[in-house]
């Protein structure tokens, strides 16, 4: 990051943690294939299956890892290889999961993003659970609103669940799924590394090549090393995130602003919120000049500023979309940064009600 600004936008990336960074580091030094025959192949090999073998322990996951480029490969490789599965999301999903299914069947939301309805998303219409389950894909905690689905809640009879959970994994305990989504850059990893994990591998078609043939490519050893490494050194941050947050909800709240999904269960590490009267492109402009760091929306689509699909299912209107800001914490966000983003805000408010 750079010196001297602020940064507020870890729902994009999070920096390196110095384990993740020095867990790289050494792996680089010296590594070879782990496909290789050869006694260094198998040195890589071995200390690849540790890491995978670390990584489970870490997540307290009792399945596959499947390691990736990161979240949206792993969504990509579960949905479209998923075995002749009729698929089932929501509106308010990731690009990354709306872009591969094109086709799906879609759940409704309500005004705060939630899930209408988690009782018996696999039956027909008519009430007979189908021979074949269908795959009903649902992210664990929304990339722009931070809000939580009750997956736990979820009646799991007659649905594969797959989870995408690259805002929430190393943060929150996984959820009961089958398939599950994540990225290291999220939890203070490395960039270009997640994994799949899988409950059962006959979830999905193999495709052949590396990963017990469910991933082409050469492992990137040195990025799994450091994603096992920041797994291991996480801490529980949320407790202080989630005293940041309230303190900085109703600063916004006290200043005419509005919080999005305010009374749904939202992590404590994302908060959107809108400023009337001014558009989020000239608020991102006026922080970045303040040397503060926060996005619209997610990061993959905030360089367009497109209109937020998210926040069109959940009812808002094209000209109050545009006036929302995501703000989001990581474990090195302290109350003064807090307080100092605040005021900006505050400011910014005011001068546009003028």
């Amino acid at each position: 990051m750079v010196v001297d600004r602020l940064y507020l936008d870890h729902a994009a990336t999070t920096p390196m943690l110095p384990e993740a960074q020095a867990a790289m580091a050494a792996a680089m030094a010296g590594w070879a294939n782990p496909s290789s025959p050869h006694a260094d192949g198998r040195a890589a090999r071995a200390a690849l299956e540790d890491a995978r073998r670390r990584i489970a322990v870490a997540l307290e996951w009792d399945g596959h890892v499947i390691f990736t480029s990161g979240a949206s490969e792993a969504i990509a490789i579960g949905l479209t290889r998923a075995r002749g599965r009729r698929i089932i999301t929501s509106p308010v999903e990731h690009d990354a999961v709306l872009r591969v299914t094109k086709d799906a069947e879609r759940l409704g939301v309500d005004a705060d993003g939630m899930i209408l309805s988690l009782r018996h998303p696999g039956e027909s219409r008519d009430g007979r659970a189908k021979a074949n389950p269908p795959l009903l894909a649902i992210q664990h905690v929304n990339n722009e609103t931070g809000v939580i689905q009750p997956l736990d809640r979820l009646d799991r009879a007659g649905v594969i669940l797959f989870a995408d959970c690259a805002q929430s994994a190393g943060k929150l305990p996984l959820p009961d799924a089958d398939m599950i989504a994540i990225s290291a850059h999220k939890f203070g990893g490395p960039p270009g590394i997640g994994a799949l994990l899988l409950r059962d591998l006959a979830l999905i078609e193999p495709s052949g090549g590396q990963e017990q043939g469910y991933r082409a490519g050469t492992e990137n050893l040195p990025a799994i090393l450091s994603m096992a490494a920041a797994l291991e050194a996480r801490t529980d941050w949320l407790p202080r995130a989630a005293a940041l947050r309230a303190r900085l909800d109703a600063g916004i709240e006290a200043a005419g602003g509005q919080i999005v999904a305010r009374d749904a269960p939202r992590s404590p590490a994302i908060a959107s919120y809108r400023m009337p009267g001014l558009s989020a492109r000239a608020q991102l402009i006026q922080f970045d000049l303040k040397g503060i760091s926060v996005s619209a929306g997610s990061a993959c689509s905030s360089g367009s500023l497109k209109a937020s699909h998210v926040l069109g299912a959940m009812g808002w209107d094209e000209q109050a979309a545009a006036q929302v800001v995501r703000v989001s914490f990581g474990p090195q966000t302290r109350d003064n940064e807090v307080d100092s983003f605040l005021a900006v805000w505050c400011a910014m408010s005011e001068k546009a009600r003028i």
